[in-house]
């Protein structure tokens, strides 16, 4: 199973266009994580036959998106899937490991910060991802997004550079 997860686009459509058009025929899953909605909404129209699932971030105003997603993926995996500024992301992740646990996932994705990262939390046994942001990096990298890639040996996650 592939995922293609991006986050905090922020206006940025022709980018989230890019990826999707990109990775459209070998992707199971595109989930976005928030600031984004707009964009998100318009792929979903102008692309009705992939599944594309997405959260509410703190600039998605009057937004009837979920604050989280929980996803039943590939081999026994759950994902938790929320933006992450109600998690208080931006001073660590103690709380949203404990509530992607409290929800049963191994894996959780997370936005908000705008900067890559990557973690296994090995006591809790969980992936850790925030795919950056794909309009706006904060991290003096490159806009970016992440490839997921869920097998029955393991889990395989990847953060890449998006060149326009």
């Amino acid at each position: 199973m592939r995922i293609i997860v991006f986050s905090d686009t922020h206006g940025k459509a022709s980018s989230l266009f890019d990826v999707v058009e990109k990775h459209k025929k070998t992707t199971d899953i595109f989930i976005h994580l928030g600031d984004g909605e707009c964009e998100a909404d318009m792929v979903k129209t102008a692309y009705p036959e992939i599944d594309l699932r997405y959260v509410r971030g703190n600039c998605d105003v009057r937004s009837g998106a979920p604050m989280s997603l929980l996803i039943e993926a590939d081999h026994g995996r759950k994902i938790y899937a929320t933006h992450g500024h109600m998690l208080e992301v931006k001073f660590g992740i103690g709380t949203i490991l404990k509530e992607a646990k409290a929800q049963g996932a191994d894996i959780v994705l997370f936005g908000h910060t705008h900067e890559r990262f990557y973690y296994y939390d090995s006591d809790s046994e969980t992936y850790v991802l925030n795919p950056g942001s794909l309009s706006q990096p904060r991290d003096e990298n490159l806009p970016s997004y992440a490839l997921i890639d869920i097998v029955p040996s393991g889990v395989v996650m990847n953060i890449t550079d998006f060149l326009n």
